[in-house]
């Protein structure tokens, strides 16, 4: 409590604030952003949201989104001027600086006071005011009670309502990951009372494909997905040439792993991509199996229990050979999590 009263306080005068959340955001990255965003610009600040790289077109709706600048996109000099006047940063939905790549080191460097709002594993200490509880399902959920406690209820109108509703729904999976508690539900509740149009955030987020990502979707399953029964694991290993055959844009990928998690006996799955920055992965889990320890100790990665990343700097082929060679290392704990599901 005293926390948030010293900070209810540092926001009482007007400030120069830059926001920022992890590379590659996703909808709960850059919902909390965005919503964040309106609120400090209604306090009276100066507000600048700063994205490490760029996003996917199904999240251009969220209001503001035009202002975000994109740091990797020619725009280094400017953010870097910006990050070193700030007198505050916030740094949304990641707690550890290499999160947010080339940025981590400007904002480790920077004078101003740093703020963390986030819900992963894996903490770095570097800030000022810590707003972080691996319980919540979403960095959304964590702002909203967090612009409640500081009595500012009544500034979330209905845009900003819409940014957190689509922040929470996708980290829950459309409510359907066991992260969606009754606080989730009452959360949600109230973002559709301030005006939240649930129906149309959801088509506006699943239901806007492009043709080129829809027919790579159905040739990664035809094509590249892989089934280990003997290993309850199913993975993707997607190239550079496959990504450049269908044209493939920001978030094209997203959510494919769930296709191979949702296979019938399947408790781990992985996507493996081959990116110009390295080779980027994406781990599903089911049950008591941990992805995020197993991206963390082999990966460079971490994350939830259930949903996690990591990197490799060898080659697909070669990361894909590393990932199998782990296999047989977890097969007890991936049979026992399979048996465990199957009493239940």
């Amino acid at each position: 409590m005293q926390a948030l009263q010293a900070f209810q306080n540092l926001l009482l005068d007007p400030k120069r604030v830059m926001i920022t959340g992890h590379a590659s955001p996703d909808a709960d990255a850059l919902g909390s952003a965005l919503a964040l965003a309106a609120y400090l610009d209604k306090k009276g600040h100066q507000v600048q949201v700063i994205s490490p790289t760029d996003y996917p077109q199904f999240l251009h709706w969220m209001h503001g989104h035009q202002k975000v600048l994109v740091f990797n996109d020619g725009n280094e000099k400017k953010s870097a001027s910006i990050i070193s006047e700030a007198d505050l940063i916030f740094c949304l939905d990641f707690s550890s600086l290499n999160r947010i790549d080339k940025m981590g080191a400007l904002v480790r460097d920077a004078s101003a006071i740093k703020v963390v709002i986030d819900h992963h594993t894996g903490k770095e200490d570097f800030a000022d005011y810590e707003f972080w509880d691996t319980k919540a399902a979403a960095t959304c959920e964590l702002l909203y009670q967090l612009m409640v406690d500081l009595d500012d209820r009544s500034l979330i109108d209905k845009p900003m309502a819409e940014c957190l509703y689509a922040g929470i729904m996708t980290d829950t999976g459309s409510f359907r990951h066991p992260n969606t508690t009754q606080h989730v539900h009452e959360v949600v509740a109230d973002l559709i009372s301030l005006g939240a149009d649930t129906s149309k955030v959801s088509k506006l987020v699943y239901d806007n494909n492009s043709l080129d990502r829809l027919r790579f979707i159905g040739f990664a399953l035809s094509e590249r997905l892989v089934v280990l029964p003997k290993y309850k694991t199913a993975y993707f290993a997607i190239s550079a040439e496959d990504l450049k055959r269908f044209n493939s844009r920001t978030g094209d990928t997203e959510g494919l792993v769930n296709y191979a998690l949702s296979i019938e006996g399947i408790t781990m799955a992985a996507i493996i991509i081959d990116r110009n920055e390295g080779v980027k992965m994406s781990f599903r889990s089911i049950g008591d199996f941990a992805v995020n320890e197993l991206a963390n100790k082999h990966f460079e990665g971490g994350g939830h229990k259930n949903a996690a990343g990591g990197i490799s700097k060898l080659t697909l082929e070669e990361t894909v050979d590393k990932f199998l060679k782990l296999l047989p290392l977890y097969k007890s704990q991936l049979d026992k999590n399979q048996i465990e599901k199957e009493k239940s």
